[in-house]
């Protein structure tokens, strides 16, 4: 016992190097071996990555219109709740719900305002001048606009 209160300050150095330069390396190599090394980080049951539908390429089941509705009010109504909370004028639910209810139904995304369309039109423009300078083909700015905005609703 007295041996190992006795390493010197060179040994100590010498077990830390030894270790940094020789074990963590081979203990790192064991779990990528082992455990298919970062692919398998964060890859749990209840990660992200595994979930089977995301907004990709994957199609959305069709939705029942009277949960939808139902889901409508529901949200609009704790909306009306916190704005009398907070004191402002109240929100009529019911036309609230039958607006947004119907810019879904017509196919209009009910989000894609002019500020939204602006910005990505800027965007597409932005793109554009950067596929002028690596020589490509620009692309058509409106047709390009809609298309990202389509993609952006669902």
């Amino acid at each position: 016992m007295g041996v190992v209160l006795a390493v010197s300050v060179g040994m100590k150095a010498a077990a830390v190097l030894i270790f940094t330069g020789v074990v963590a390396p081979l203990i790192g190599f064991g779990i990528k071996r082992v455990a298919g090394g970062w692919n398998s980080y964060g890859g749990g049951p209840f990660a992200i990555l595994n979930e089977p539908h995301g907004r990709g390429g994957a199609a959305t089941a069709p939705v029942d219109p009277a949960i939808q509705a139902a889901e409508v009010r529901q949200m609009l109504a704790a909306k009306a709740e916190r704005q009398k909370e907070r004191g402002e004028p109240a929100l009529d639910v019911e036309a609230e719900s039958a607006r947004v209810l119907a810019a879904a139904a017509e196919g209009a995304p009910a989000g894609h305002d002019d500020e939204l369309r602006a910005e990505v039109r800027q965007l597409v423009v932005a793109r554009n001048e950067r596929r002028l300078r690596a020589g490509l083909e620009p692309l058509d700015v409106t047709a390009e606009t809609e298309r990202q905005l389509a993609e952006l609703s669902g």
